[in-house]
């Protein structure tokens, strides 16, 4: 008999289909694990925290882990050591949304260190799996004693065929117009990121309440298992905060007014805000100190901090304006600048306040797409989007270690925005790869990249169907009197001291992607409507700055960009034109200095040309038509005699086809022989005079190009009649 007792529960999706949530079967010595299931997809999640917090940790020190295994999809992975190993970018943004729907869920006082590791151990082509990562690692939690305010869970909602759907089938997503994953407690919303068609806002807040109905009894079934979980009956004790209400009563009264009236003196300089607010904080440390030498300098901390928060919240929502002196609704100033880098193929410097974005677009061939290996996909993508994070950027100095997963979730939303208008492959046939480096960051760098992204490709001559711009958007609510200020443009002390970070980005026309994360519960819909539609005026503002430099993509390509042409050849001919072991295209390559790429699509040879003038590119296609051109009855051709025959010579009219010149076709005179005419290597005029239908041989005429010999003369010299 086996030595477990597994517990299981399942949930009913919209359509029928179960997710099962099991525990107690595999990974025992975690303090937490749990398999969920739906279809052939599971994915094992396991949760396991220190008995003990360092002494000098005073935050969370979670770590979230989310991998695939290809064994599980019946794959062996092509990296050279034919093993997983770090986690691709699709990975990381998994790990993102579990991340930051869980930390807001854990005592703030609890310092111990908690790893959430989720392992999709089978795959199934119809489930996408980032649905239920979030799930498998609450139900984890749930049933463990680790102290965590959840349940929560995570869905996605698409709108496909105009009808919204719970964490559809794979094959369907493909047709959705919008494409969320929602995470949310069984109260209230707390996650939101994805993908749209232009929608409106009212559209997405009824996809976001659809997805909301479906976690609530994601979390009930939640807390059905755990209570059949005796573990989880009793959360572990830990060491709380110890509390001074006194010293915590005298830093409010001294440092409440002081810094209300900072935040609300309107300083425009970040450094001259943190300048004065710095101030405040040393002469009260000192006078304490001075009061009570063995002052605890962590509980000073957190008190001072909360004191200030307060402060300057409340400003916010009494005064109804900003810590920089904006109105809640006022965009920063915004200057722009495109073809500022003239060896790139397109430019753009975006500059909103204190954030600025430079940002490149390079073209390239189809050999630079980029390979996409995953254990549920693989395949290329030929629009990239990176996004680069430097330590100066905000006057710092840290080592430069790469593109941490920050840096991966803000190119990500960014891509996913730009991604929305870019043209068709057959628009546009060029590998596009943009690189935003942020050079100055205070408030959303993600959404300066969109602006610049948006610009530069235009400035490339990239014939994208519309401007994209996005905007951050911050809340400030007093959970007493439920007053809130909804702030447009957030600045980075902002988003650091608000209740929400609402990333939204669109055309004119509506929204294409967002990302929100909720810091309070309860966040209704109302709030939730109001800040999109401020968010709209904030968006359209921008497009018109944006537009003030560049609204349409420009006619012409730079100068530098390689060129493109695309041209169909029939099948039989792709062969021909690679030539044995490559040896003719790579001879076309060499000789044109053009980029010769040929796929086989659709029973077509598909030939993709690239050339860095017109020049080049002409001489390539020219050589590649007159492989793969098919000859024509009645053209007249220059061929080259490859063989001589008793009956006739075979001659080449173009590379590789071959046609016979009859003997009786090849003068006007009677021969008997070709010996003395005709010379293997010799290039002569013929004229194609049939295709035969049944056998596609080519029949050829020399005399019908040459003039007809004079009627010979009468035996008394004169010319007869």
């Amino acid at each position: 008999m086996p030595n477990y007792t597994a517990i299981t529960k399942s949930v009913t999706l919209p359509d029928g289909r179960q997710i099962s949530i099991e525990t107690g079967k595999l990974a025992k010595f975690a303090d937490g694990a749990v398999v969920v299931r739906l279809g052939d997809a599971m994915l094992l999640a396991t949760v396991v925290s220190q008995p003990s917090a360092r002494g000098d940790v005073d935050f969370l020190p979670l770590s979230v882990d989310y991998q695939e295994k290809f064994g599980g999809a019946g794959n062996i992975p092509g990296s050279f050591q034919r093993r997983e190993g770090r986690l691709s970018d699709y990975e990381i943004l998994v790990c993102r949304i579990v991340d930051r729907i869980l930390r807001p869920m854990f005592p703030k006082d609890y310092h111990y260190e908690v790893q959430v590791m989720i392992t999709l151990i089978s795959a199934d082509k119809t489930v996408q799996p980032d649905a239920l990562a979030a799930l498998a690692a609450s139900a984890a939690l749930s049933i463990s004693d680790i102290p965590f305010a959840g349940p929560i869970s995570e869905v996605r909602v698409a709108r496909i065929d105009g009808k919204l759907q719970i964490n559809p089938l794979t094959a369907d997503i493909a047709r959705a117009d919008i494409d969320l994953i929602v995470g949310a407690t069984a109260d209230s919303v707390a996650m939101v990121e994805g993908e749209m068609n232009e929608v409106s806002e009212e559209e997405m807040v009824e996809a976001i309440a659809y997805a909301h109905e479906a976690i609530k009894e994601q979390v009930r079934v939640q807390l059905e298992l755990a209570a059949e979980v005796e573990k989880s009956h009793v959360k572990r004790e830990y060491p709380k905060y110890e509390e001074n209400d006194e010293l915590k009563q005298r830093i409010q009264q001294e440092v409440y007014q002081q810094a209300y009236e900072v935040a609300k003196s309107g300083n425009t300089s970040k450094a001259g805000r943190k300048e004065s607010f710095s101030a405040i904080k040393k002469s009260l440390t000192e006078k304490l100190l001075e009061e009570q030498p063995e002052l605890d300098m962590k509980m000073f901390g957190r008190y001072y901090s909360s004191a200030e928060k307060k402060a300057i919240r409340d400003m916010m929502i009494k005064e109804r304006t900003r810590l920089d002196g904006r109105a809640l609704t006022q965009i920063r100033p915004i200057w722009s600048e495109v073809n500022y880098l003239p060896g790139a193929h397109g430019s753009a410097l975006f500059t909103r306040g204190e954030t600025q974005s430079l940002t490149t677009v390079a073209l390239g061939t189809k050999l630079d797409e980029q390979i996409i290996d995953t254990a549920m996909t693989s395949g290329y993508s030929k629009f990239m989007l990176h996004y680069n994070f430097p330590a100066f950027s905000t006057g710092e100095v840290k080592p430069n270690r790469g593109p941490g997963r920050r840096e991966i979730g803000h190119g990500n939303l960014a891509q996913r925005s730009l991604k929305k208008v870019m043209p068709s492959d057959d628009e546009n046939p060029y590998t596009v790869r943009i690189v935003s480096d942020i050079l100055e960051s205070n408030g959303s760098s993600s959404m300066a990249t969109v602006c610049a992204g948006s610009m530069a490709l235009m400035d490339a001559g990239i014939p994208v169907r519309a401007a994209v711009s996005g905007i951050a958007m911050g809340l400030v609510q007093d959970k007493e009197t439920g007053e809130y200020a909804v702030l447009s443009d957030i600045l980075g002390d902002e988003d650091h001291l608000g209740d929400m970070d609402f990333k939204v980005t669109g055309t004119e026309k509506g929204i294409v992607a967002c990302q929100m994360d909720i810091k309070i519960q309860g966040l209704s819909s109302e709030i939730m409507t109001a800040a999109l539609h401020q968010a709209r005026e904030g968006r359209l503002h921008i497009l018109r700055e944006m537009a003030k430099t560049i609204s349409q993509p420009a006619a012409e390509l730079k100068p530098h960009t390689p060129r493109s042409h695309k041209m169909l050849i029939d099948k039989e001919y792709i062969g021909a034109v690679i030539g044995p072991g490559g040896k003719v295209i790579q001879q076309i390559q060499k000789d044109t200095n053009a980029t010769v790429i040929i796929e086989e699509k659709d029973e077509k040879g598909h030939v993709s040309i690239y050339a860095s003038n017109q020049e080049d590119m002409e001489a390539a296609i020219s050589r590649i038509r007159a492989i793969a051109a098919t000859p024509e009855v009645g053209e007249t051709y220059k061929g080259k005699v490859r063989s001589i025959q008793p009956y006739g010579a075979f001659v080449e009219i173009m590379p590789g086809k071959d046609g016979l010149l009859h003997i009786s076709e090849v003068s006007h005179e009677r021969l008997a022989t070709l010996e003395g005419v005709l010379e293997v290597g010799q290039e002569i005029d013929v004229k194609l005079l049939d295709i035969d239908k049944k056998t596609g041989k080519y029949r050829l005429s020399r005399k019908v190009l040459l003039p007809k010999p004079e009627r010979a003369a009468s035996s008394n010299g004169e010319a007869q009649a």
